[in-house]
């Protein structure tokens, strides 16, 4: 039976996809990337293949499992399976270097970074950015790991060579323009079949964990975009947005063949837009959906049942 496949890394952000493939009666499989074996000399199996590997795997003790994943991407495609979001979208998941790059090549402005392999790399970049503030963050991250503010490079030094120093996965440190909002929050912007779903407005007044997933909890208090409190939910949808910025990112997830993100910006004092992160391993937060009535999991579930029906006719219909 062709079916659709599901390659991550973490149970508990994928339990509300397989939750609504079951609502709709379709057949699915999850492969689990931590470890496993392929054999190149075989050819895959019939089906669609969902990547949501993560780049904050390595926080959960799989390692390895992005570049396991790259590799069984590199099989499906080379045998030309239908893989949504394939070996371009992980590639911009594991590294803000390529983000950036890509979202430049639209005209899609991002923040000021300069990127540093070494400590003493680390304050040369700071020296070199000549801002003040500045945060530092990894290159290979999630869930705003490794995000930090600093008001001066003396405060930067003491955190470089000092016993808190957190090693990048894939050495790579980004000094960064500091953002500076008017209020505390940013807005993720949340994509399914590469066209626009809603934009979600997050408080960042307690943090800088983003992570909308259910399962996620704050714990990073070095928050890049200001420290007032705002009230309210930390996640809310909002109703009727229709910022002309959605255009120019989704000519930026066509131009690199994604089609599921969430893409988060910042908007200064000036009311400049500084967009600054891709997150090709979506999660969607269910009090926020609930109060909106859309749910970003149901509509992906939908999206790859109909990629299913479309390529193989005969598959199970969507209930």
């Amino acid at each position: 039976m062709t079916k659709i496949y599901v390659l991550h890394e973490n149970d508990e952000w994928t339990d509300h996809l397989t939750g609504r493939l079951k609502e709709l009666g379709l057949p699915f499989e999850l492969w689990h990337l931590d470890q496993g074996t392929v054999d190149l000399t075989e050819e895959p199996p019939e089906g669609i293949f969902y990547n949501r590997m993560s780049a904050s795997s390595h926080t959960r003790d799989h390692r390895f499992a992005p570049e396991f994943t790259e590799a069984v991407l590199a099989w499906l495609e080379r045998h030309g399976r239908t893989v949504v979001n394939g070996s371009r979208a992980l590639r911009l998941e594991l590294s803000k270097v390529n983000q950036y790059m890509a979202l430049n090549q639209e005209g899609i402005t991002t923040p000021k970074t300069i990127t540093a392999v070494g400590k003493d790399q680390i304050i040369e970049a700071a020296k070199k950015l000549d801002l003040a503030p500045f945060i530092t963050k990894h290159n290979r991250a999630g869930k705003g790991q490794g995000v930090q503010l600093f008001h001066s490079l003396k405060a930067l030094e003491e955190y470089v060579y000092g016993y808190s120093f957190e090693e990048p996965v894939d050495g790579i440190t980004l000094v960064q323009q500091y953002i500076e909002a008017p209020k505390p929050y940013i807005v993720r912007h949340e994509f399914v079949g590469g066209k626009f779903l809603y934009a979600v407005k997050v408080d960042t007044s307690g943090g800088f964990e983003l992570c909308p997933a259910d399962a996620c909890t704050i714990e990073d208090l070095h928050c890049p975009t200001g420290t007032e409190e705002t009230g309210g939910a930390k996640f809310e949808i909002l109703e009727g947005y229709a910022d002309p910025i959605i255009e120019s990112y989704e000519a930026f997830l066509a131009s690199n063949n994604i089609k599921v993100a969430g893409i988060e910006a910042i908007q200064d004092h000036n009311g400049n837009v500084y967009t600054y992160d891709v997150n090709t391993n979506t999660n969607y937060n269910s009090d926020a959906e609930a109060v909106s009535g859309v749910y970003g999991m149901l509509q992906l579930a939908t999206y790859l049942g109909e990629r299913l029906k479309e390529q193989y006719p005969s598959a199970i219909p969507i209930s």
